[in-house]
């Protein structure tokens, strides 16, 4: 890694649009002060933000590193690191950073930092990784030169991985890796974020049409008021259960969320899986919020529209609170079936807009593009 004159050290976030973007701007106004800080060698830093989208037609991490390399080239930068919102995979690893101290390069996954506190995480993992690549470089009879793990807090949960060379396609003397149960839990959860699954419900306004309607008819209606009295709490529970499952799925196979690889490699299988995982949490996450809802809608329409004396005399059961909490239960589970059914007039596209971030869409859309030709 070459050092600017004058003990400045030009560092450069080459981010993805969207998320990545917002979070190297965000970062970089005091990323600057806190690296001269941390450096303690009276080194100061400029930080540059570039937004591209470098990931474009390509997952493969050497790839990608090869491509930072070209863009760092080009430029007069000392350090650059890379921020992505694509979950990267290498050798049935998931990959959170790459680190190459000869070029002062580091690719950073997002999803692998979780899904809590995620600006925070990625100030952390940035600082840290440039940090170690602008100190003195240290060759050791191990490794590459500078390869040493990063002492940071940030990549105590992830664990160090040397490659080796192995030919020219190695492009990085150091990986971290999301590894076992809680690294897989901590990516997914990191995927699922980024979708932003709070946003379906607004993003699909014919099934929320169609549930809300559903819900109003059904609040007013005798058979449902008998049907709501005589269910038991389990049942409530399978009627939930069901009216959501029967969502996710309509939602799924409606707009052909389902990802299919298109190569038979163990490591495609374990994307695909990892992918599918995130659509099902991520629209799973939607509905349960529709759910809710719901609920808390017909529990109100309920409050304002209900007659004690005409709902006891068809029922033969008081109006209290738990009966108005048991039909806006039960009505919410009818009134989901109905936005299922109403999705159904929804565009593949909106659908897939309304359950994946701008990011996610571009890839999947790349991908289809991909195996229709």
């Amino acid at each position: 890694m070459q050092v600017s004159s004058q003990d400045v050290t030009v560092v450069a976030l080459l981010a993805d649009p969207f998320t990545p973007t917002e979070i190297a701007q965000r970062m970089a106004r005091t990323l600057s002060a806190r690296l001269a800080d941390k450096s303690g060698q009276g080194r100061r830093f400029d930080v540059e933000v570039v937004s591209e989208p470098f990931t474009a037609g390509a997952e493969d991490p050497p790839t990608l590193m090869r491509r930072i390399m070209d863009r760092g080239s080009a430029e007069n930068w000392d350090i650059v690191v890379a921020l992505t919102d694509l979950p990267l995979h290498s050798n049935g690893r998931r990959l959170a950073v790459n680190l190459n101290h000869e070029h002062g390069l580091a690719l950073l996954s997002l999803p692998s930092l979780g899904c809590l506190r995620l600006q925070t995480r990625a100030r952390r993992a940035v600082e840290e990784a440039v940090l170690g690549m602008a100190g003195p470089p240290t060759t050791g009879a191990g490794g590459p030169p500078g390869g040493q793990p990063l002492p940071g807090a940030s990549v105590k949960r992830l664990a160090p991985v040397h490659p080796g060379r192995t030919g020219e396609r190695e492009t990085d003397d150091l990986r971290y890796v999301a590894s076992g149960p809680r690294g897989y839990l901590r990516v997914l959860a990191g995927m699922v974020r980024a979708n932003r699954p709070w946003l379906l419900v607004p993003g699909l306004s014919k099934a929320l049409a169609a549930a809300l309607a559903t819900g109003a008819v059904a609040t007013v209606n005798s058979t449902v008021w008998n049907l709501a009295a005589s269910l038991s709490t389990p049942r409530l529970v399978i009627a939930t259960v069901g009216s959501v499952a029967i969502m996710i799925g309509w939602l799924i196979i409606d707009a052909d969320l389902w990802h299919r690889s298109a190569e038979s490699s163990p490591e495609a299988r374990q994307k695909a899986r990892l992918y599918n995982a995130s659509t099902v949490a991520t629209v799973g996450i939607g509905v349960l919020v529709c759910y809710v809802g719901l609920m808390l809608i017909n529990w109100l329409w309920a409050m304002f529209i209900l007659n004690d004396q005409v709902f006891a005399s068809m029922t033969r059961t008081p109006l209290h609170a738990e009966e108005y909490l048991t039909l806006a239960w039960f009505v919410a589970s009818v009134a989901t079936v109905g936005g299922a059914l109403g999705s159904g007039l929804e565009s593949d596209e909106a659908i897939r807009a309304a359950a994946y971030s701008k990011r996610e869409q571009e890839r999947r859309r790349k991908l289809q593009n991909g195996q229709d030709g």
